[in-house]
């Protein structure tokens, strides 16, 4: 029982292995899908796009009324006083002064008993009383600004602009749009290049084991010709000649798998994988053919195109820019709420209590000279003819890549026909040396010719494909086709 515990055991640790082994299978699509997760110029694009949205909703909110709160505190070293100490002491003692005044206007006549009798009088009913009204106009005109508190909660809303608000939000929606169609841009641009990566690890791949076969096919004749040498029915010339043939084949199979680990690397680095795993690409089925097109709708193309798309939104951010512009010739209107609230308040006297009060308003501005708005807006209707300049231009360079990608394609699927015409020939020629030479009817440069013809064919032919291929893709992303579809 021991003994089959530790079987089991060691199929499975074998079957870990063979599964960790096993080579991460990918496929065209896999490693589009790869590129879109791990591209960073594609999340910055992303990330761009949500700050226009951003930027987009903070114009929108212009449009509505904003509410501040503003609070305030002060300590002041001394308080108001509106008289002087001379003021207030005259003021404070102004009854007393009085009845001195009139105590020394008594008449000789009047005994001095009675004098201070009424003397006393005075003071107590005119000199007391209007000294205490003194102090109290003094102690009225002293302020107490110690601690200052003010507070206010204001609301504005923007009644006219002169359409500026209006342009800022246009402006905000045409830049997130704008946004939008560079990060679609980007993604196309990107699933392009790992086209283009993919289909040339296809085209390095099927060389090297075209390579292959073409020195499996000359390490044969080597080992023929060298029995015919030792049979004495060749020279060592001919020896010599197919020996250089495969020496030249091995190098260009050494280059050929050179090119592929550098083409796979590149397309690892776009997929954003690493260089050291252990990857199988898949190689897809190659079209034949992907036949050009017999006419060209341009509308279609003009309509889909992204560029076209980005510099209609490049006209529409320029005509808002036009629009702000000429709205600083325009008057503007705010309307205004607030509460105001201190301590102390004026609203009763001077009183050290809080208290407040509503006040609702509106500032109109009417420009009257300003020459700098007038130069800003010619400034903006001269971008904007530049963006209409620059979009006629690119609907002309559009028309002429469609065209001149669509005959590239009729050329490159010319080119594939005859290719597959001189692969067919190039085989049954082989196919014919091989048995001529078998049966001795020629000598090994025959051969080593008709080997040589197949190995080109098969590389010309393989070129063939893999152009026509890359074409189709070059004439749909001109044809404005995202590269998803």
């Amino acid at each position: 029982m021991v003994a089959k515990r530790y079987i089991w055991l060691l199929l499975a640790l074998a079957g870990v292995q063979t599964l960790q082994a096993q080579p991460r299978s990918l496929t065209l699509d896999s490693c589009r899908a790869l590129a879109l997760q791990s591209n960073t110029n594609l999340k910055i694009s992303q990330e761009k796009l949500a700050e226009s949205e951003s930027l987009r909703k903070m114009a929108l909110s212009q449009f509505f009324p904003k509410a501040t709160l503003n609070g305030a505190y002060l300590w002041n070293q001394k308080n108001i006083e509106l008289l002087s100490d001379g003021q207030k002491s005259r003021l404070s003692n102004l009854g007393t002064n009085a009845v001195s005044g009139i105590a020394l206007d008594y008449p000789t006549w009047i005994p001095a008993g009675l004098q201070n009798s009424i003397t006393q009088l005075l003071e107590s009913r005119i000199g007391q009383p209007v000294d205490a009204i003194g102090a109290h106009v003094v102690d009225a005109l002293e302020f107490d600004l110690t601690n200052v508190w003010a507070g206010a909660a204001t609301v504005y809303q923007p009644v006219y602009m002169g359409g500026k608000l209006r342009a800022l939000y246009q402006a905000a929606q045409a830049v997130e749009a704008l946004n939008g169609l560079r990060r679609d841009k980007a993604q196309d641009d990107l699933l392009l290049s790992v086209d283009e990566a993919y289909w040339r690890v296809v085209s390095v791949r099927q060389k090297m084991l075209l390579a292959q076969q073409y020195c499996d096919l000359l390490d044969t004749l080597n080992r023929n010709v060298e029995l015919m040498v030792e049979a004495e029915v060749a020279t060592q010339a001919d020896l010599a000649k197919v020996r250089v043939k495969r020496n030249e084949a091995r190098m260009s199979l050494t280059k050929a798998q050179s090119g592929l680990a550098l083409s796979q690397m590149a397309l690892l680095q776009l997929c954003g994988l690493d260089f050291d795993g252990d990857y199988d690409f898949i190689e897809p089925v190659v079209l034949a053919r992907c036949e050009p097109l017999d006419s060209i709708d341009l509308t279609a193309v003009f309509i889909r195109r992204n560029e076209l798309q980005q510099l209609h939104q490049a006209g529409l951010i320029a005509e808002s820019g036009v629009r702000a512009a000429r709205s600083m010739l325009l008057p503007n209107v705010v309307a205004q709420a607030s509460y105001i609230v201190s301590n102390p308040n004026l609203f009763n006297g001077v009183q050290n209590t809080f208290g407040g009060m509503f006040t609702v308003g509106a500032v109109v501005n009417f420009p009257i000279a300003h020459p700098g708005a007038v130069h800003a807006t010619r400034a903006a209707k001269h971008r904007r003819a530049q963006v209409q300049f620059q979009l006629q231009e690119a609907r002309e360079m559009i028309t002429l890549q469609v065209n001149k990608l669509n005959y590239e394609l009729r050329v490159a699927n010319t080119k594939l026909t005859q290719a597959v015409s001189n692969m067919d020939e190039a085989e049954e020629n082989l196919r014919l040396a091989q048995d001529s030479f078998a049966a001795g009817l020629i000598i090994s440069s025959d051969l080593l010719q008709a080997q040589t013809a197949w190995q080109q064919a098969g590389s010309e032919l393989l070129d063939a494909r893999i152009e026509v291929q890359m074409d189709y893709l070059y004439l749909r992303q001109a044809l404005g086709i995202p590269g998803t579809e």
